[in-house]
């Protein structure tokens, strides 16, 4: 029992901190997981999926907060990257969410789409959709061929 509690939080925790700008692996650790064979894969798909999604919303609540900073001289992005980002975001909108998952690129997205006022809901929508489909996708390769 504390051992499947040790599993599903330590899931739950690298998926989170995965989601947001730390580099993380979190599908290392489901693979791990899921080939241990201790922990039924439903469980393990929910635990990395709640985590993942909860590190995106993290990020969208930066984003609509972050944006005050723009222009100081430690903050991250140079006006002119911000401007990319937008036009960026303008140009493929709400869809390029579904992109969250994607590595690199996914995490600075859900920043930009709080810092764009992406309404929370839709944003909720796509991104776990695009998180959850990439771990079902990483489970039946594992299951298929682990």
């Amino acid at each position: 029992m504390i051992a499947d509690a040790a599993a599903y939080g330590g899931l739950f925790l690298s998926a989170l901190v995965a989601a947001t700008i730390l580099p993380m692996q979190s599908e290392a650790v489901l693979v791990g997981l899921m080939l241990a064979g201790t922990q039924p894969v439903g469980w393990l798909l929910l635990a990395a999926s709640l985590g993942n999604v909860l590190g995106s919303v993290v990020n969208w609540v930066l984003g609509r907060g972050v944006e005050r900073f723009a222009g100081r001289r430690w903050f991250p992005a140079s006006p002119e990257a911000l401007a990319r980002a937008r036009g960026h975001y303008a140009r493929w909108g709400r869809w390029s969410l579904l992109l969250a998952w994607v590595p690199v690129i996914g995490d600075p997205l859900t920043v930009i789409a709080g810092m764009l006022r992406e309404p929370f809901w839709r944003f909720l929508v796509l991104v776990t959709i695009a998180k959850v489909g990439r771990y079902l996708v990483l489970a039946w390769v594992v299951l298929a061929w682990g």
